[in-house]
């Protein structure tokens, strides 16, 4: 009886060893694949890059479509910036916890703008409550605003939402949305500064 306890005490342990083994290895591999980024985001800024924003009023009126400079911080300089929460989830693509903010209860009339560096980046009129507790939304206010891309952190394949301008990370974007596109922009509330529309 004992030697079974012990086999089986040893197998336990095994598996455990290798799931964490597992866990380790993905981290890694997530923490490198950022490092790359960021890095070539800070050359990119070195070289004075710029990129197509469209350009929208408090009011969420479009104004024009224009050619601005990215913004890009030394990663001190975003520490100084933003609150250590902002921080996390907009330089290290961290996620805000559910139903922790106020954002994905608001319906007020408005437009959300990026946490670090106010462009333009979601509208009032294309959010809907997915129930999920983060705000959600059908389309960004313009699609050159936001960039996507492949993200295989956490051993499955996403798609990761950026703001054009700086590189921050805003969320994902999942096919379970509501017409016209089908599409759910799941955004972390840290990333995103709601204007309210005036009446």
């Amino acid at each position: 009886m004992n030697l079974v306890l012990e086999t089986l005490n040893q197998e336990i342990t095994r598996r455990r060893a290798l799931w964490i083994t597992a866990f380790a290895f993905a981290g890694l591999v997530a923490i490198l694949s950022r490092r790359g980024n960021r890095s070539d985001t800070v050359a990119a800024s070195a070289n004075g890059e710029e990129v197509t924003l469209v350009q929208f009023n408090d009011a969420g009126e479009k104004l024009e479509t224009a050619r601005v400079r990215k913004v890009i911080h030394p990663d001190a300089e975003w520490r100084k910036l933003l609150s250590s929460e902002q921080y996390y989830v907009t330089r290290h693509a961290s996620t805000d916890m559910a139903f922790t903010g106020t954002y994905y209860e608001t319906h007020d009339p408005g437009i959300f703008r990026c946490i670090c560096c106010a462009n333009a980046l979601f509208s009032s009129e294309a959010k809907f409550d997915s129930g999920t507790g983060w705000p959600s939304f059908w389309a960004p206010i313009a699609e050159d605003n936001v960039r996507k891309r492949s993200d295989m952190s956490l051993l499955m394949q996403r798609v990761e939402v950026l703001c054009t301008r700086c590189d921050a990370h805003l969320g994902h974007v999942f096919d379970d949305g509501p017409p016209p596109t089908n599409l759910r922009y799941c955004i972390n509330e840290s990333s995103l500064h709601f204007i309210s529309r005036k009446a």
